[in-house]
């Protein structure tokens, strides 16, 4: 089952990211920034698709509309549920949604660390548009046309 979030999500969402990602602190030395977000705020100022299989919250994915295009914010499975397809399926929703909204390109980053994101979004379409550096590390920008 797939539902948009509700303002009562915000704690089950917070505590479903900080599962997913919490694989890659010890890859990078730190929280990634997802795990520290303002869910309240995520929930109240963008959409936020909720996967559940059964009744468990399995995966989600958060997107914020841009003029041009869909910016894929988070994408977050829960550790049970990793390697079953979910994210793939996710990412597949939120590209329905550009298309539906007129949104003429998917866009996201993730950090350069993360290289099996990488490789799974890669495979899905995505191209690298650019590499960044900060002090945080290395943030890759990737983006895919969508079928408008």
């Amino acid at each position: 089952m797939l539902r948009q979030a509700v303002a009562s999500d915000a704690a089950a969402v917070r505590a479903l990211v900080r599962a997913a990602y919490a694989r890659w602190v010890p890859l990078i030395g730190r929280e990634p920034k997802p795990m520290g977000a303002d869910y309240d705020a995520a929930v109240r100022d963008h959409r936020v698709d909720l996967a559940y299989l059964g009744d468990e919250l399995a995966a989600l994915i958060e997107t914020i509309p841009q003029p041009d295009h869909l910016l894929v914010e988070n994408v977050a499975v829960a550790p049970a549920f990793q390697g079953q397809g979910l994210g793939r399926f996710l990412m597949a929703h939120a590209e329905r949604l550009a298309a539906a909204q007129g949104r003429a390109e998917m866009r996201l980053y993730t950090n350069q660390r993360f290289a099996e994101n990488i490789r799974l979004y890669l495979e899905l379409g995505y191209g690298i548009d650019r590499e960044e550096e900060s002090a945080l590390g290395v943030t890759v920008y990737m983006s895919k046309p969508t079928r408008v």
